[in-house]
């Protein structure tokens, strides 16, 4: 781990007051506590990992500070939005850089694309949003965002698609429980971390299980 600038903490500080009070009480799942949740898993996943910890708890705090899914499917937002807060409070360049690169290249991009890291701080916090997009959590984060989006639940008249490109994965409009095969499902075995590996094999479980009991229930099953 590299040692901390002298206004780190400063910049943490700041930074989570500032995010904080974006997105406390947003309702679609991208809210300050999803937020919360993801600098926890990645400090959790960092202590395995020779990382800068300092980029890796900016990156978390800053990830979701101006999603695509929010600014008309524009994926540039994200990275200057942050760019513009770190500036503001004086964080130097090198660290900007890093941030911004993460939030660039952090998103799930859809079934048939890549989303490589290009650091080990990137994959740690890509690795802690992906935990938090699966199990339990993940399970009410996605009816949320498809309440919050105006999406059916279910139609067995619409099948999941494998999207071949990111443009295809950003304008999809199907039912929630498409989401799960689109996505969900496939974040388990995209975990860049032993760490993440581990934890998320009980969330992809969880899941699965649910899956297998809406599905009996939609059909009178159960």
């Amino acid at each position: 781990m590299t040692q901390s600038p002298p206004d780190a903490q400063r910049w943490i500080q700041e930074t989570e007051s500032h995010v904080r009070a974006q997105l406390l009480g947003e309702g679609s799942g991208h809210d300050w506590w999803h937020i919360e949740r993801v600098r926890t898993n990645a400090l959790l996943i960092a202590r395995e990992e020779a990382v800068d910890l300092v980029v890796v708890e900016l990156a978390a705090l800053l990830h979701d500070i101006a999603d695509h899914k929010f600014h008309d499917g524009d994926d540039t937002v994200g990275p200057r939005v942050a760019r513009a807060w770190l500036e503001s409070i004086g964080v130097d360049e090198g660290t900007i850089a890093h941030v911004c690169d993460i939030i660039a290249t952090l998103s799930f991009k859809g079934a048939g694309t890549s989303s490589q890291m290009r650091s080990r701080e990137g994959m740690v916090v890509q690795d802690a949003d992906r935990l938090d997009a699966i199990g339990a959590i993940g399970i009410a984060r996605t009816f949320a965002y498809g309440g919050h989006a105006n999406r059916e639940i279910y139609n067995p008249d619409i099948p999941p698609v494998q999207h071949a490109s990111f443009e295809e994965y950003k304008t999809n409009s199907s039912p929630t429980i498409n989401h799960f095969h689109e996505k969900l499902l496939l974040l388990k075995d995209r975990m860049n971390t032993r760490t993440a590996r581990r934890i998320a094999e009980g969330r992809h479980r969880f899941m699965k299980t649910f899956l297998d009991q809406f599905h009996r229930e939609w059909n009178g099953d159960a």
